[in-house]
């Protein structure tokens, strides 16, 4: 699945978005992954479990200022003790699909906002990741690179097959999702299922519907 979450400031997205990744515990309820409950895991299990099951892409990119883009790109597998060398035919073909070939050896204050991103989201799906998480992946870029960014989202969605979850204010980018859900006051208050044969501008017109009723 491919799922947008929106909603107004303080309802509650990003709380959501780290309780799926583990990153939060919750007050109530049950969060399970891979069959496994994230609330009663210790910290180091609970590291593990997000390690092989989880890509983050944060919102201002967290990477790392003296590593290449291809070193950004391995640091998820050498945190996991893995040997990059091993994986180079993943990592090129993850350049490749970003994009970003030919930038493999540049360091981030080289790289524009649109280029960092697309480095982070090839950290993301280094580990290949059952759920990849997105937190605002267009918010920093202009529209022409914001809608790569997206593109590239679903691209992954249909080639890696990743379920892909994002927190978006920005309708353009959740009119990509196959599914919408808009929290308010940290509830469910709208729940948008698109139909396959729905265009963007037809899914558009739903969300900023969807989001003036809200």
């Amino acid at each position: 699945d491919f799922i947008a979450i929106m909603g107004p400031s303080g309802s509650g997205k990003s709380t959501l978005l780290h309780l799926l990744g583990g990153l939060d515990r919750p007050s109530d309820g049950e969060i399970t992954l891979d069959g496994l409950r994230l609330s009663i895991l210790d910290d180091d299990r609970a590291t593990l479990a997000r390690r092989h099951n989880v890509g983050f892409v944060f919102q201002f990119y967290n990477l790392l200022p003296t590593l290449t883009a291809e070193e950004n790109i391995t640091l998820p597998l050498i945190i996991d003790g893995q040997n990059p060398a091993k994986f180079r035919e993943r990592v090129d073909s993850l350049l490749a699909l970003v994009g970003l070939t030919d930038r493999r050896n540049h360091k981030p204050d080289q790289l524009s906002g649109g280029e960092q991103q697309r480095v982070a989201i090839a950290r993301a799906l280094v580990t290949q990741p059952a759920i990849v998480l997105a937190d605002e992946p267009t918010g920093n870029l202009d529209s022409k690179t914001g809608t790569a960014i997206m593109e590239l989202l679903r691209r992954s969605r249909d080639e890696l097959r990743q379920t892909i979850i994002i927190v978006t204010h920005d309708p353009r980018a959740a009119a990509y999702a196959d599914r919408v859900v808009v929290l308010r006051d940290g509830q469910i208050h709208h729940d948008i299922a698109f139909d396959m044969q729905q265009d963007m501008s037809q899914r558009l017109r739903v969300v900023i519907s969807t989001m003036e009723e809200s």
